[in-house]
């Protein structure tokens, strides 16, 4: 059993901390927010998460997981310091550290003896060392830090974190790597590895993981294209290279763009260390570029089907999915957004629906999109229906009530759930990604 601090209770310290508890461990998570340790502390959980819920009572009741806002009364008495702080994209779209450097330095005056410091945050190459000289500058007593990149998915993160595809520790201390190596020991029992390296190499693994994530999804999106051009159909394409096991069949799904806290960002960021270090990354410029358009598509396929954008004046679109994928409430870069911004730039009108993130959406968009209790309460009257997250379910409607509903029976289906024949045989006009329509 160690003793853990978890220095921010955002998505990944939530789910590191509540884990981390779950294996027998002392955790207290720590956040500046009041109201949100408050509301963590009486058990409602700030996030949602499938299956972290559970986890996060249970902990917090049998006393394993606390939280509080004082850095001092979860760092004295922890052997291990985790921290999951935000790095934001600054204007320039490099990741902004003041707020890991800045507890850094509050760490520095706060260990008195030996702790090993962990970075779960994404953060630069270099990172490591800079949290090094922060604490260094304050600190009277050994400590090491380690870099150790999450590699959560929104919608499977606790699935992610009790079994990991692997673990990376960077450090080059060998006291910390058999700690770290003790600490993931119960997540690793199947014989999943554990990579030991150094902090550079960590840091710039988590980069290059999600910017090769992002590179498949923007590659498929401009094959999607070239198909909408050519008359292919990427879903056999994709069955046709995915089967490829050089390639692998995960993130070649065509669609309206990815977006979420980390393949943005992270792009943005890893363009920047390159700058930064003279090199020009054109491949990951592109995939930025690519993406960003990507979210534009249905816009571009919506103004053709209506003739034109003088035409979208005056419509009223139902829009099924706020989240930028399923299983999460996290609307940050989702293309949604960017079809809602450019259809009331249109003079559009919209209803929308997702099951559990237009509480955030309200955020933005109150009074200028209706939000409804239902999905198909989003289709009344509407002219036609956008699919912009492939939730569950929306997989498998009643198409019948949904005719029923539409003023038109148009469908723009940003994700590619349904197939275009059973939508012509059910009288529907229907627009998809890289595929055909059916005449």
């Amino acid at each position: 059993m160690f003793k853990i601090a978890v220095v921010g209770t955002g998505y990944v310290g939530l789910v590191a901390g509540t884990c981390f508890a779950e294996t027998g461990n002392d955790v207290t998570c720590v956040d500046i927010n009041e109201e949100k340790v408050k509301q963590l502390s009486e058990g409602k959980i700030t996030i949602f998460e499938p299956g972290l819920e559970v986890l996060f009572r249970r902990n917090l009741r049998e006393g394993r997981l606390k939280f509080t806002t004082a850095l001092a009364e979860a760092v004295q008495p922890a052997e291990l310091i985790f921290l999951a702080l935000p790095t934001p994209p600054g204007e320039d779209g490099s990741a902004d550290l003041k707020h890991v450097l800045s507890v850094a330095h509050e760490l520095g005056k706060l260990i008195h003896s030996y702790k090993i410091i962990v970075n779960k945050s994404t953060v630069p190459v270099g990172t490591a060392e800079m949290v090094r000289a922060a604490i260094a500058t304050h600190a009277k007593c050994e400590f090491d830090v380690v870099s150790n990149p999450e590699f959560l998915r929104e919608g499977v993160a606790v699935d992610d974190f009790l079994k990991p595809e692997r673990i990376v520790i960077g450090s080059s201390s060998a006291r910390a790597i058999e700690i770290m190596k003790q600490l993931y020991e119960p997540f690793v029992r199947q014989g999943n590895p554990i990579l030991v390296m150094d902090e550079r190499s960590a840091e710039l693994t988590k980069y290059a993981a999600n910017a090769m994530l992002a590179l498949k999804i923007s590659f498929m999106n401009e094959i999607s294209n070239i198909c909408d051009r050519v008359g292919a159909n990427v879903d056999a394409i994709r069955r046709g290279i995915g089967t490829d096991s050089r390639i692998g069949k995960q993130f070649l799904y065509a669609g309206i763009g990815y977006g979420g806290s980390c393949f943005p960002k992270d792009v943005k960021a890893l363009i920047k260390t390159a700058e930064a270090h003279g090199y020009d990354f054109k491949i990951m410029k592109s995939v930025e570029l690519v993406n960003e358009a990507q979210k534009r598509i249905l816009i571009e396929k919506i103004e053709n089907h209506f003739g034109g954008s003088a035409n979208v004046k005056g419509k009223r679109f139902a829009l099924w999915g706020l989240s930028f994928k399923p299983n999460t409430d996290d609307i940050r870069e989702a293309p949604a957004l960017i079809i809602i911004d450019e259809l009331l730039k249109r003079g559009a009108s919209i209803a929308a629906y997702d099951p559990e993130a237009m509480d955030n959406a309200r955020k933005l968009y109150e009074g200028k999109v209706t939000f409804v209790a239902k999905d198909y309460d989003a289709l009344v009257d509407a002219d036609a229906l956008i699919i912009a997250t492939e939730w569950n379910e929306f997989r498998n409607p009643d198409f019948n009530k949904m005719r029923s509903y539409l003023r038109g029976k148009v469908i723009f289906d940003g994700r590619n759930v349904y197939d275009p024949h059973k939508m012509k045989q059910m009288g529907f006009e229907y627009y998809s990604i890289g595929r055909p329509t059916v005449d």
